[in-house]
């Protein structure tokens, strides 16, 4: 689709300053109507002032659409990535990763509404955002024209992003000192990248993270907590039942408090690249650990074995930008399917950027006493395992006499 045949294109429009560079340069580049749409996903900061930005950069204000999707952010694609135990490269929790599907099927849904015949982001053309977005577009609109500035423009540089905005009066705020950053948040974390970070022997400075008290300075006293557990998602915590937005701000406020949930990572980037990341998920940590306690008594020994062998192809799906693939989707339905008995209720212990279970319990739990027992029993013969351990080292045994 050539420019001239873009008539209308929906805009993921944060309201900072490069995406509104990026409003302005789609009306002269393309001469098109532009729709924005800003999304509320618990990242910290009011959305609210991208109204009046967009209306002042000529924006119809009924074109501009501001959503809060916090509840469905937890609840359709947080806790389904959770049943997974999640992680990319041993520790990352896909705070960002999991976040973009989400936006394209809104950017996607939005540009149904309004007719629109393209949608737009302000991705890089070094990261894995744009893959992770431009994926979800298609995915769900095969016919969307997809607008990269970032791989189109030559506005490389952020003297040039200045110098456009004040040709073209787009306000530059100042709020003090600028991070020297890039970051990410939304409700399960918030990242850091850039700046002294692009050298991974240098430690970051304390003042960098955001939601998290220094495990230093955290309370000399452990705090306990309780979650109980439905179908494998958390529904309450210290009895108190709970959204799932709200769930996991009471864990992040947890988390927060006694500085839990700081890594520090080196990571493989979709495109190619390797790239320093530090990332904040105080609640994410908290929620992991007691998703595999409550786990560790009600999946079957081989259920559990079989989800931990397939957890790292599921978290590649995701953190590569697939999740509305078949094999994400098959993957989700296998892990869906063994979540119907974890329910119960797991029991932490925080202290000093630690989370440690110390009790679990389960209406369903499969640990039963009688049979783990060091004292006296009478429903497990131990001259059984005798036959059971010749019968696999058989093959050892017969490999031995052919030496």
């Amino acid at each position: 689709m050539a420019k001239k045949d873009v008539k209308k294109v929906v805009l993921a429009y944060s309201g900072g300053l490069d995406t509104s560079i990026i409003l302005k340069w789609l009306q002269d580049e393309y001469n098109a109507e532009v729709v924005t749409f800003t999304a509320d996903i618990g990242q910290g900061e009011e959305v609210e002032p991208a109204r009046e930005k967009a209306i002042k950069l000529g924006i119809k204000p009924e074109n501009i659409f501001i959503l809060d999707i916090q509840e469905e952010f937890v609840k359709d694609y947080v806790f389904p990535m959770f049943r997974a135990n999640t992680i990319y490269e041993g520790e990352y929790l896909l705070g960002t990763s999991i976040a973009r599907p989400l936006i394209a099927k809104k950017q996607i849904e939005i540009a149904k509404q309004v007719g629109a015949d393209a949608v737009a982001h302000g991705a890089t053309g070094k990261g894995n955002d744009q893959v992770r977005f431009e994926i979800g577009y298609l995915s769900l609109n095969p016919d969307i024209k997809v607008i990269a500035p970032w791989r189109e423009w030559d506005l490389n540089s952020r003297e040039k992003l200045l110098r456009y905005a004040e040709k073209h009066g787009i306000p530059i705020e100042k709020h003090g000192k600028k991070s020297p950053y890039s970051m990410d948040a939304n409700l399960l974390h918030i990242s850091y990248e850039g700046g002294i970070l692009e050298d991974p022997w240098a430690e970051p400075e304390e003042d960098m993270w955001r939601w998290t008290t220094s495990p230093e300075k955290a309370p000399n006293e452990p705090e306990y907590i309780e979650i109980t557990f439905e179908n494998g998602d958390p529904i309450a915590i210290n009895d108190s039942a709970m959204s799932p937005a709200t769930i996991l701000k009471t864990l992040n406020e947890y988390g927060n408090k006694h500085g839990i949930g700081r890594i520090d990572i080196v990571e493989n980037r979709f495109v190619g690249m390797k790239s320093r990341g530090c990332y904040e998920t105080p609640g994410g940590t908290i929620l992991l650990k007691a998703h595999r306690a409550i786990e560790s008594i009600t999946l079957d020994r081989e259920e559990a074995h079989l989800k931990d062998s397939i957890m790292p192809k599921y978290a590649e799906l995701i953190y590569n930008g697939f999740w509305f693939s078949p094999e994400r989707e098959s993957l989700q339905a296998l892990i869906d399917n063994t979540q119907k008995n974890v329910n119960g209720r797991v029991k932490l212990k925080l202290y000093k950027g630690n989370v440690e279970v110390v009790g679990r319990r389960s209406p369903n739990s499969l640990f039963d006493a009688n049979y783990c027992t060091f004292e006296e029993d009478e429903v497990y013969n131990q001259k059984d395992a005798e036959g059971f351990i010749r019968l696999n080292a058989l093959r050892f045994i017969i490999k031995g006499k052919n030496r």
